[in-house]
């Protein structure tokens, strides 16, 4: 899944495709390096942003999408609103990309539920502007909490109408996570495909890798985090994560065919 931001403000690359020839442009790009789907933002969810109005979040992802779309593309909407849900799906997108898992705007999962789209629900505790307030899983541990939370998303989702084999599951990185929640997740990937879903991983050039290769206190810079997260694809793909979220699709599609050839697989 390649990551197209129609943002002034995402974390990494806010400001590079914030305008439909330029995201359309990006989009493509990805495809051609090899994205089997482009996911599409007009809201950063980076810790402390604040949200856009929805009007401006529709004017940022659907002429993208539209076009995007038009051209054969899978596109999936990264957003928490229904109507912004609403108008992708119309525009011609496949996935709805929650975040929130619903929680944000549980209308959502009718818009969801009224189509034939697939709905991705991902672990999330508050929005950007407060979620570092929500990092305690105390007692039972960060794994223990995010499979209970997440099946509580999936029971709702599945309450809605969306049938589960619809449903992909996110754990959420970053999101009301400090790192070593983030790494604990990771090394327990597996609990959560308890809850019978596929499961989506978004890691790429997290703060968790920049604090991991940091140097004199100093977290590495977004820009230079890229060979930690190819690193980090190559396992999950070995452990069978299904979805990845990507910035730099050709690092990552070079490192699921060396995962394909050392398994014998024909592709990842």
């Amino acid at each position: 899944m390649g990551i197209v931001n129609v943002t002034p403000d995402s974390f990494s690359d806010g400001g590079r495709w914030d305008t439909t020839e330029a995201a359309v442009a990006h989009g493509r790009d990805l495809l051609e390096q090899g994205a089997d789907v482009l996911d599409i933002g007009g809201e950063s969810t980076r810790p402390g942003a604040t949200r856009p109005l929805v009007a401006e979040e529709l004017d940022r992802v659907v002429p993208v999408i539209r076009e995007l779309a038009a051209d054969g593309a899978v596109v999936s909407v990264d957003t928490m609103r229904a109507e912004v849900a609403a108008a992708a799906l119309g525009a011609g997108a496949r996935i709805v990309n929650d975040v929130s898992g619903g929680l944000a705007d549980p209308r959502i999962l009718d818009v969801v539920a009224d189509s034939d789209a697939t709905y991705v629900a991902m672990h999330w505790r508050a929005h950007a502007d407060r979620m570092r307030d929500f990092t305690d899983y105390s007692p039972d541990g960060v794994v223990a909490s995010v499979r209970r939370e997440l099946g509580e998303r999936l029971d709702a989702v599945l309450a809605a109408g969306v049938p589960q084999e619809r449903v992909v599951l996110d754990p959420g990185l970053g999101f009301a996570k400090r790192p070593p929640h983030n790494w604990e997740l990771l090394a327990a990937i597996d609990v959560l495909r308890e809850l019978g879903c596929p499961l989506l991983v978004g890691a790429s050039r997290k703060s968790f890798l920049g604090t991991l290769l940091a140097v004199d206190g100093s977290p590495r810079p977004v820009e230079e985090r890229e060979h930690a997260h190819v690193a980090l694809v190559t396992l999950l793909a070995v452990r069978g994560v299904e979805l990845v979220r990507v910035h730099d699709v050709r690092a990552t599609r070079d490192a699921l065919a060396v995962v394909s050839a050392m398994t014998g697989g024909d592709r990842p």
